[in-house]
């Protein structure tokens, strides 16, 4: 596992940027999985991620960007190429407006604009990870997704830098512009909140908080919700008049419903767990693999497939995997 040296000494003159080879990318993803990268390029400064990311480009060397690593499945043999991780995470307020770098937790954001009084991602407390991720996977939650307060995103292809106002970004339901143009990078986003008390916020803020850590607690080596949830007119007649039509929330039907009806709840294959009490949860319980974890996420696909004639659609992103393998026997 090794890049060109001609690469690595290109990547070398390029300040404010650390390299490391070899290193376990387990660390730095939420299921703690995943075997080496040959080069870790990592920076908080926006020009130095460009410079590299022109770099890897056009000496055509694989590569990849990550975040926080809060939906990622990176395989046990980990990654043979450059992993390159942008955290600048500055932050300027002007008034109700928010510019914020990529790489900021979006936890601190959602913090922030709370203490002083601004209603717009408050529903999105206790949700980890990165703010670029979030803008990426269009992340939301009760009702909300962070598209409702994008102004503007700032973005790289390694050559220029190039914004995108909200409708550019062709936002869907865990949906962006991005997910299909992966050759951009967002670097720093403006949101707009409305102003309202901080007391009402916190307490929101704090009650969703309390919610999410039962559900999902921050010890747990998880990514949240597995399967994104399903459009209830996108489903084949017949499984529609399955669904109990109290479950259907703003036009979609939760994955876990489909998953509990198939018996998901509990399954484990080594230290790889469907939780016993939400079948849409899986986590690593101890020294488990990406061989199970997708082991499992491409069974639980098929039990569905097989009893409703569907497929669930996975929120979790994989780094490291021919495609072909990892969706083997499900498409």
């Amino acid at each position: 596992m090794n890049v060109d040296p001609a690469v690595r000494k290109e990547l070398d003159r390029i300040a404010h940027l650390s390299l490391q080879e070899h290193v376990s990318l387990s660390q730095f993803t939420r299921f703690g999985i995943g075997g080496p990268a040959a080069v870790l390029v990592d920076t908080t400064d926006a020009g130095a991620f460009a410079s590299a990311l022109k770099v890897v480009r056009l000496s055509n060397v694989p590569h990849v960007v990550i975040g926080g690593g809060t939906n990622l499945v990176v395989s046990d043999a980990g990654f043979d190429g450059v992993v390159l991780r942008f955290r600048g995470a500055g932050m300027e307020f002007v008034d109700h407006s928010l510019r914020v770098e990529a790489g900021a937790v979006l936890q601190d954001v959602v913090n922030a604009g709370v203490a002083r009084g601004l209603k717009g991602m408050e529903t999105m407390t206790g949700i980890p990870g990165y703010l670029g991720a979030a803008i990426y996977g269009n992340a939301g939650a009760y009702g909300h997704s962070i598209q409702e307060r994008v102004v503007r995103v700032h973005f790289t292809d390694g050559e220029r830098l190039t914004i995108l106002n909200n409708r550019e970004c062709e936002f869907e339901y865990r949906e962006s512009l991005f997910k299909r143009r992966k050759d951009w990078v967002i670097l720093s986003v403006e949101l707009r909140f409305d102003e309202d008390d901080q007391a009402v916020l916190k307490k929101t803020a704090d009650e969703i908080r309390a919610i999410r850590d039962e559900k999902y607690p921050p010890s747990m080596r998880c990514a949240g919700s597995i399967f994104k949830n399903c459009f209830f007119a996108q489903l084949p007649p017949s499984v529609q008049t399955q669904i109990p039509p109290k479950l259907v929330r703003e036009g979609k039907v939760p994955s876990a419903w489909f998953l509990e009806q198939v018996g998901a709840k509990g399954i484990r294959r080594g230290d790889i767990q469907v939780a016993t009490y939400h079948a849409n949860l899986i986590y690593n319980d101890g020294a488990g693999t990406a061989e199970d974890l997708v082991a499992i996420i491409r069974q639980l696909k098929d039990m569905v497939q097989n009893r409703f004639d569907f497929y669930l659609e996975e929120e979790v992103q994989y780094v490291g995997f021919e495609r072909a393998a990892v969706l083997a026997g499900s498409q």
